[in-house]
């Protein structure tokens, strides 16, 4: 296999999670559940994915933030979630709904369901977040 970046070394082979008594651990967001589908470990830490629920009864109180990464993409599998950007303003994604986050896009989740699940891809796997000033005409 060629050389193809920096999962080159990592142990790739197919990676399959089950549904069934997976576990969701706590992570970057305290009012969020987070299931790790694989993905990192199978390709070095170049990407990762992941399942991201809602805590029934715990609600967003997320700043504005950045993340220090190259690629980030949001589908909602369940429920709904409202994310405010600094370029395109505030917007409502509902299951089936996606996202491209750029790189250093200002943004804050706003609210979600109690029911809300959805997928999140990211490469790299391992990335800084800093929290950081609402963009002129946002609160």
């Amino acid at each position: 296999m060629p050389d193809d970046g920096p999962a080159a070394g990592a142990q790739r082979r197919t990676t399959v999670t089950h549904a069934a008594g997976a576990e969701y651990e706590v992570g970057l967001r305290a009012f969020f559940g987070y299931r790790d589908l694989g993905v990192n470990a199978a390709t070095g830490g170049s990407y990762t994915a992941q399942i991201i629920r809602a805590i029934p009864g715990q609600h967003s109180n997320a700043q504005w933030h950045t993340h220090e990464l190259e690629f980030q993409f949001v589908l909602v599998l369940k429920g709904w979630v409202t994310f405010c950007y600094e370029d395109i303003g505030e917007v409502t994604l509902q299951a089936g709904d996606s996202v491209y986050q750029p790189p250093l896009v200002k943004h804050v989740e706003v609210a979600h369901s109690d029911d809300m699940e959805l997928v999140e891809i990211t490469s790299p796997a391992e990335f800084v977040t800093r929290v950081v000033d609402a963009p002129a005409g946002r609160s």
